[in-house]
Order: structure tokens, then sequence, then C-alpha cells
């Protein structure tokens, strides 16, 4: 919860910062319009069908690379790993991979029988840091490659 709001916090204050610099100076003139200059283009992306993970079971030290279509699930160990949301920024931008997630853990009772799975992780996960938003399990560690169309 904490980690989200920080990163909530991250946001608003980079799009702050980014929104004085591309105001202009603050001395109280304006800036002249130049009309030689082209219009800003929005650079947009879009959504992926493919979700690319790599998880790491602690225990053996055993990596495995896997795909995930958006809205299906996939099995790693006793994980549960349900892809909902992927996105992949554009070569002109910051490169960046914005995924949300779905991560249950299946338990057993003891003697083998399966228990009521339990939600470990809800949430979104970054490419490029993922020691931002990371699943925090003992055995088992998950975290973003890719994001495919």
């Amino acid at each position: 919860m904490i980690r989200s709001l920080v990163t909530a916090l991250m946001f608003v204050a980079s799009a702050g910062l980014a929104a004085a610099q591309e105001s202009g100076p603050q001395t109280g003139e304006q800036p002249e319009m130049r009309s030689d200059r082209p219009a800003r283009q929005e650079l947009t992306s879009r959504p992926g069908s493919v979700l690319v993970l790599r998880g790491l079971d602690k225990i053996t030290a055993r990596t495995e690379d896997f795909e995930i279509r958006v809205g299906e699930t996939h099995v790693f160990g006793s994980l549960e790993i349900t892809a909902r949301y992927c996105r992949r920024r554009p070569p002109e931008e910051t490169p960046e991979i914005f995924a949300f997630m779905q991560i249950a853990d299946r338990r057993t009772d003891g003697f083998g029988s399966e228990d009521e799975s339990e939600t470990v992780f809800s949430g979104w996960m970054f490419g490029s840091n993922p020691a931002l938003n990371p699943l925090e399990h003992p055995v088992y560690d998950v975290w973003v490659i890719d994001c495919r169309a």
C-alpha cells in the first residue's frame, strides 16, 4: 500500500516538473509564438496481447521464461499467474513495459490435498524497475521481461 502511494506521488511530482519545464519562463513575460515550429505529436502505443515473464524458484535456483496471453493463467510452481494487461512504450519514448497481474498461491493442507488459494499479488509491475512493486513470496520471484502484440 505504501509503495503504491509512493509510486503515485513520484508520478504526480514528475508530471508537475515536466509541466513546469514545458510552460517556459516564469518571469512574467510572454514567450513569443513561433509558427514555423511543427505541432507536437502525441506518441502512443497499443496494448499487447502476450506478456513475457521470468520466474525464479529460490529453493532450486531454477529460472523459467514463459509467455502468458492477456486474460489467461499460467502455473509456475505453486503460483497461478494471470495476466490482465500489458503495454510497451514505442521506441521513440523512454523504454518501459507495464503489466497488470494477479498472482495466487495454491496451498495444500499438508496431506497433498489442495486448499483454497490465496492472492499474494495484485497490481502493476514495471520492466525497468522490478523492485518498485515486487512479488513478495518466500519461494518465488516473478518479473516482467516483455510485452508483445
